[in-house]
């Protein structure tokens, strides 16, 4: 059940259970537009390179963990610094339980703490969903107060398919005339920690 379900701050230790956890949307679905599993040191390096500018969360329970969310750069200019790319990868056993949404939850009570106001999801999207991909992830996104704000045709190839990208968008907060700074990630309070539901 979710009761016993705990979220907390990703650990570099954590890197051969979350590439494990991921490797099967690498190479069975185009839920991931990754064709190659990349190597337990890039891995490490994605995670490194996000935290500790950004959250990277990962859901638990009894020791084993059944997802991992983080936020990245969008695009990587400085007049974006006020939205951020989501990422969400959950143990294929454990979808449809409520822990997508609480980690979900978890990531936007932090990027709000940031002043981060725009959340950005880049999702696979087929008009004719096969074996490799449904559009789930829209649907969950939609479900989540996402809206869709693009869509490229035919953009991504893979397992001999065209498959289309969308992105979809959520409004966190307001935006105001002048922007606060972005507070990092590691800059934020136990007690924010706490709120968003993070255990220590």
């Amino acid at each position: 059940s979710m009761s016993n379900v705990t979220l907390r701050i990703a650990r570099v230790s954590d890197v051969h259970e979350l590439l494990a956890l991921y490797v099967p949307y690498v190479e069975e679905t185009a839920i991931s537009f990754e064709t190659e599993v990349p190597s337990l040191e890039e891995f490490t390096q994605r995670m490194i390179k996000r935290l500790p500018q950004y959250p990277y969360i990962v859901a638990q329970r009894g020791g084993e963990l059944l997802g991992y969310a983080y936020l990245s750069p969008f695009v990587g200019r400085a007049a974006y610094l006020w939205a951020a790319e989501t990422t969400i990868y959950l143990r294929r056993d454990c979808r449809k339980m409520g822990i997508g949404k609480m980690l979900y939850t978890a990531l936007e009570s932090l990027a709000r703490a940031q002043g981060i106001i725009n959340l950005e999801a880049c999702i696979g999207w087929t008009d004719e969903p096969d074996e490799h991909l449904t559009n789930n992830s829209a649907e969950y996104h939609a479900h989540l107060g996402y809206r869709m704000v693009g869509r490229f045709y035919k953009c991504g190839y893979k397992f001999g398919t065209w498959y289309d990208m969308v992105w979809m968008e959520k409004l966190i907060s307001e935006h105001p005339e002048t922007p606060q700074d972005i507070i990092p990630f590691s800059e934020l309070s136990a007690e924010t920690l706490k709120k968003a539901g993070l255990e220590a």
